[in-house]
């Protein structure tokens, strides 16, 4: 059964890529959203330099973060936009309807990293930047040779560190097509497929390189990255079954989440010498480059918690009954965090731009506890309207009644 699904059923065959699970996977699911939208703030909060809030995001307590979040709900959403169109349409038309992604992905990439890089400039010239922020993000090659590196900009073939989620989001929804054609066959071919090319990215056996005068790889390696979107995706198409609702496997994936947490801290593995040396040991496991096995299994742990937690359908996400203070606050922050989830590619844009604005804000502020708050609060909160100033567009306002899918 898919995600959007309450009944039990049977294992489904490759018969599930166009039948009745690609039907239900053509709802969109309140869960979805909502986790969406939390990575979506976890990500800015990430992504500022020095923040003092990033202590107490989720990466700082486990092995995976907000990036798997990101991934896998791609994936699922992904069952969602285009599984209907393989479907209906065809092979053939969905390969189009991806492609069409691939564009949109690919022009955010490019506008992005012009956008920072501008902004760089500007703010450098203003003698705002109290840090290297150029260096950081490793642009200085970029400004030395822009004639060369702007080629290697449009062909992917330079890509700094912070500029390779969206790369690694386009290979991989260019590998979709060939996914679905191979579950068309066998499901087993489609799973046999993501997990080689998985295990060939642990041994180093494919990666791409990020620039063309070192031996520097993606860090994200689609490669690697691409077995936890195809898990989401296969769970949302139906291709694999939603896993039970049952103690022991609550019990069990409590017991991976919390065992991990002195080995993913840092204040505690550093001071422990057992704890580092275990981690030291553990490192080719839970790398993020590759997408390290112990990453994905904690990954499925929290998100099965995290499923459970909701209940069907998200049902425990709706408000308390009435219209009460708790009642309306509550509503309305579910809608909000709703809203940026929608709109994950607008949003994850702004994010990355902002963080930088954000950085330089704290600088000249000073990273104390409370503007470290009050500058992350203004961050998400223009998350928020452009989550919101993206539905509008959407939504089509000049048309009478027009409406547009919001993925």
């Amino acid at each position: 059964m898919s995600l959007t699904d309450t009944t039990p059923s049977s294992q489904p065959t490759s018969s599930a890529v166009s039948g009745r699970s690609a039907a239900a996977a053509a709802l969109r699911d309140p869960r979805l959203d909502f986790f969406r939208g939390i990575a979506m703030f976890i990500i800015l909060i990430a992504h500022v330099p020095s923040n003092w809030m990033t202590q107490w995001i989720p990466a700082r307590f486990g092995f995976s973060d907000a990036t798997e979040i990101f991934v896998f709900c791609s994936g699922m959403a992904s069952a969602i936009a285009f599984g209907k169109v393989f479907r209906d349409r065809g092979w053939a038309m969905g390969t189009a309807r991806v492609a069409y992604r691939c564009w949109q992905v690919y022009w955010a990439h490019v506008c992005l990293f012009l956008a920072i890089a501008a902004t760089m400039v500007a703010l450098t010239a203003s003698d705002l930047l109290l840090r290297d922020y150029v260096g950081q993000l490793n642009l200085h090659p970029f400004f030395n040779d822009p004639a060369t590196n702007l080629v290697g900009l449009v062909t992917l073939t330079y890509v700094p560190n912070y500029f390779d989620i969206l790369p690694m989001y386009l290979v991989i929804l260019m590998l979709l097509p060939a996914v679905v054609a191979l579950a068309r066959l066998h499901l087993g071919a489609a799973f046999g497929a993501v997990i080689g090319v998985w295990a060939l990215a642990q041994k180093g056996l494919l990666a791409l390189p990020a620039e063309p005068w070192s031996e520097r790889e993606w860090f994200f390696n689609p490669f690697g990255w691409q077995l936890v979107f195809f898990t989401g995706f296969a769970l949302m198409s139906g291709w694999l079954p939603a896993p039970p609702v049952d103690r022991r496997l609550v019990i069990l994936a409590a017991a991976i989440v919390l065992a991990i947490v002195p080995m993913a801290h840092g204040p505690t593995y550093r001071d422990v010498a057992l704890l580092s040396d275990a981690r030291a040991a553990l490192a080719p496991l839970i790398g993020k480059s590759d997408f390290g096995v112990l990453r994905y299994l904690h990954f499925l742990a929290l998100a099965y918690l995290a499923w459970v937690a909701v209940g069907p359908r998200g049902d425990r996400l709706a408000p308390p009954a009435g219209d009460g203070p708790l009642a309306r606050t509550w509503r309305n922050g579910l809608a909000v965090i709703l809203k940026v989830g929608q709109q994950s590619l607008a949003v994850f844009i702004a994010s990355m731009y902002l963080a930088r604005l954000l950085g330089v804000a704290l600088d000249v502020l000073g990273r104390t506890p409370l503007t470290s708050v009050l500058v992350n609060l203004a961050g998400m909160a223009l998350l928020v309207a452009v989550a919101y100033g993206a539905g509008w567009f959407k939504s089509a306002p000049w048309r009478s009644h027009g409406r547009a899918p919001q993925t």
